[in-house]
């Protein structure tokens, strides 16, 4: 049990790590529960206690000071905390002005001035607090401890804590550029780690890189060229390409692996253990893929129905991608068929309201159904236009698994409209692809030599 926790210990920290290479919003925030929620209860429950406890003690003749001592050097050392290494001479200042062995003397004798010492703490906050939470500090001075001797301590702990978010972030974004720069080695090293305690570690990443083999392999079978993914680099340094002209090479293989992750079923396949930590964010950029192909398939459509006088009409093309979208906000792909047929009616209202203003004849009762009917059959599977858009997407993005070829990316017909989309998910696919073949590149390699004498030797008795 405590070599499991050692390890979930040291996973945390390479996913904290990998997360603030990768991800340039990523701060720590505040945890909040519904209101109605378990934890919430237990919560609000417990410290009410406390308060309460806490208010019969200062209540008390003479007062006890017991809990307030404690809260006093409590909040002693979250202000410490909070110091930066130049701060030396208001540490002294701090250590001077809450001196616990003077402040429980004082409470023994019923001395002990907490009025004062609570003003002192909040002017210490004030310098110490990030510009945000001015207004914080600011509203707890306004409030007289005397008048309300319950409220000082819970809410200058509810704002230290705001201070300590903020001080965690600040450090986070300091370490940023040392860990951008270490990140590869540092993730190898973390991961060589678990694989020696877990052996098994790389289970489902062997499975996903067999699949892709086996796919290339097909493509190449039936294709006699089978050329590697348009734009990839060359083979990771990892061993060349196998001497037949039809055993596909490693780069061709993991690239086909990296495109399957936009067509993943989470409920019919594990994700690779190389790529879980990234998985939320790949799965992201396969709903954005999904939406952007409804989109564009949408807009050809509509196109090839009407034609390019009205598409070429100002804002037409962006209002139709307006509404699209926003029906298709936040739905996964297997809720696309009933998202269409809502789409399908406000693209032809959309139609025909600049039908009337261009002062274009309306539609007659077939071209409105025929335009319905083919706006709703691209939640089919194998309708064409929707095939052609994905296929074209998929092609783009495949493009951006080589950081040299991504400057010279270009748009295939139908994507246009979507054009400034999919740059965004082009990039953010083909960065957390980078970083994980710098990282992992060493183990998909060892994979791979494997997969390919396999493969050869299925060559050989095929051929």
């Amino acid at each position: 049990m405590a070599e499991l926790l050692e390890t979930a210990q040291e996973v945390s920290k390479m996913t904290i790590a990998h997360e603030i290479v990768v991800n340039r919003d990523f701060k720590l925030q505040e945890v909040s529960f519904s209101p109605n929620s378990l934890e919430s209860r237990v919560k609000e429950t417990l410290h009410k206690a406390f308060w309460d406890n806490l208010k019969e003690q200062l209540s008390a003749s003479p007062p006890v000071y017991t809990h307030m001592i404690q809260l006093l050097q409590e909040i002693k050392e979250t202000i410490l905390s909070l110091l930066l290494p130049w701060h030396s001479r208001l540490q002294g200042q701090i250590e001077e002005a809450l001196d616990m062995e003077l402040i429980t003397q004082e409470a023994e004798h019923g001395a002990l001035d907490i009025p004062s010492l609570t003003m002192y703490i909040l002017g210490t906050m004030a310098m110490l607090c990030a510009p945000v939470r001015d207004e914080e500090v600011q509203r707890l001075q306004v409030i007289l401890f005397p008048f309300c001797p319950l409220i000082h301590p819970r809410e200058i702990f509810r704002v230290l804590d705001l201070m300590k978010m903020d001080m965690v972030n600040f450090t986070i974004q300091s370490l940023r550029p040392h860990l951008q720069d270490h990140s590869v080695e540092y993730e190898q090293k973390k991961f060589q780690e678990l694989l020696a305690k877990l052996p098994n570690s790389l289970d489902h990443t062997t499975e996903w890189l067999h699949k892709a083999a086996a796919e290339v392999s097909a493509s190449s079978l039936s294709s006699p060229s089978h050329p590697e993914v348009c734009g990839s680099p060359a083979p990771l340094s990892l061993g060349a390409v196998s001497s037949s002209s039809s055993i596909p090479s490693p780069m061709s293989v993991l690239n086909q692996g990296y495109m399957n992750l936009l067509r993943w079923e989470p409920s019919l396949e594990k994700y690779p253990e190389t790529l879980l930590m990234d998985q939320a964010r790949l799965q992201e950029v396969q709903l954005q893929v999904n939406q952007l192909t409804i989109i564009a398939a949408v807009l050809l459509v509509t196109s090839s129905v009407c034609g390019s006088a009205l598409l070429s009409s100002p804002g037409f093309v962006d209002r139709l991608k307006r509404v699209t979208k926003a029906l298709l906000e936040g739905l996964p792909h297997t809720r696309f068929r009933e998202a269409l047929l809502d789409i399908s009616n406000h693209v032809h209202q959309e139609v025909s309201e600049s039908l009337l203003q261009l002062g274009y004849p309306a539609f007659t009762s077939d071209k409105s159904a025929s335009l319905k009917g083919q706006i709703r059959s691209i939640a089919e599977d194998d309708n064409a236009v929707r095939s052609v858009i994905e296929q074209r997407i998929h092609s783009f993005l495949s493009l951006h698994l080589s950081p040299s070829a991504q400057n010279s990316c270009s748009l295939s017909k139908g994507l246009a409209p979507i054009q400034e989309e999919l740059l965004e998910v082009g990039h953010r696919f083909g960065s957390m692809i980078h970083h994980n073949r710098q990282v992992y590149g060493p183990y998909y390699l060892a994979i791979l030599k494997k997969v390919g004498r396999r493969t050869q030797l299925v060559f050989r008795i095929m051929l």
